[in-house]
């Protein structure tokens, strides 16, 4: 059965769509004709707009796309759109605002304590992997997919909980605490071993765990976060109470597929994190040797002058 029975609202999201655009529209103004109004701006770089404008659009087309209804009837789908946006998009984020801008708001007085301390590398880490592993314990997952309120409150925590943990690796703002290479290697490596165990408790299941991904009532409750009341109303005396109609997977095994994804987008993505990490690492190290270098040898033929 295809998706367009749902209609143009739930699989292409407008009003979500206009609120992004209001998020790019006051990002364009704050780094432009407002810039002068926050202390020590200047000139937007092309690579900081390139990021957080691209974050913008993966954040459609994860949560405004028909990939959002398609997550929630596909398991394997919702790994792929959380795999995204909590190890993709909080990078760009980071990289996309630029450090004036964050300086801006990491001073304000209510904000500074608390960020002081959720961005403190072990307790960032720690909250996003049991922020992580919790969400996909299934009586979790299953309450939060059947409250919209609950739903859109553990999103925002798991997407914030994903920029405090990547701050120390990512972030390039002056007076911020920024790790060294071999620690920024450490807390990515950390991150991929402490998620296994509940991509792992996924993949080996021998029987399906989510009740909102099963035939039921539960999952017509679930597909409530993006699809009009009305709708569902419809499609439930038209007899569609199931997503096995939309899969040709059974939903064991869907399942187990969703977990296998998750693990290979996170290990692409952290892949590729410590790629650049070692990158400028090493570039870095070059630099400090041949500063070595040059003292020693300036050094050098400054004795050889004197005698």
């Amino acid at each position: 059965m295809e998706l367009r029975i749902f209609g143009f609202q739930a699989l292409w999201s407008p009003y979500f769509l206009c609120l992004l655009m209001i998020v790019g529209f006051l990002y364009a103004q704050c780094t432009g004709r407002w810039r002068g109004r926050f202390a020590h701006s200047e000139q937007i770089k092309k690579s900081e707009a390139f990021y957080f404008y691209s974050a913008l659009l993966l954040i459609y087309v994860i949560k405004g796309s028909p990939l959002d209804v398609l997550a929630h009837i596909s398991f394997t789908m919702h790994m792929v759109q959380m795999a995204f946006l909590l190890l993709l998009v909080p990078i760009f984020i980071i990289k996309g605002i630029p450090a004036w801008l964050w300086q801006t708001f990491i001073s304000n007085p209510l904000v500074q304590p608390i960020w002081r301390i959720v961005t403190q590398p072990i307790i960032a880490l720690f909250s996003f992997v049991l922020l992580f592993s919790f969400y996909h314990i299934p009586v979790i997952l299953d309450a939060i997919k059947l409250s919209e309120a609950l739903h859109a409150l553990y999103t925002v925590m798991l997407f914030s909980s994903a920029i405090a943990m990547y701050w120390t690796t990512v972030n390039s703002v002056p007076g911020e605490r920024q790790l060294k290479g071999l620690h920024k290697t450490a807390m990515i490596i950390s991150n991929a071993v402490l998620i296994t165990p509940a991509c792992a408790l996924i993949i080996f299941a021998d029987t399906p765990l989510y009740a909102t991904y099963q035939s039921g009532e539960a999952w017509l409750q679930s597909m409530a976060l993006c699809v009009p009341t009305t709708m569902l109303a419809s499609l439930a005396s038209a007899g569609i109470t199931g997503p096995e109609l939309f899969m040709s997977m059974s939903t064991l095994e869907d399942q187990q597929l969703g977990g296998i994804v998750m693990k290979i987008i996170q290990e692409l993505i952290f892949g590729v994190l410590l790629y650049t990490v070692f990158r400028a690492w090493y570039k870095h190290e070059q630099r400090d040797a041949d500063a070595i270098t040059e003292a020693a040898l300036a050094e050098r033929k400054t004795m050889n002058d004197y005698y």
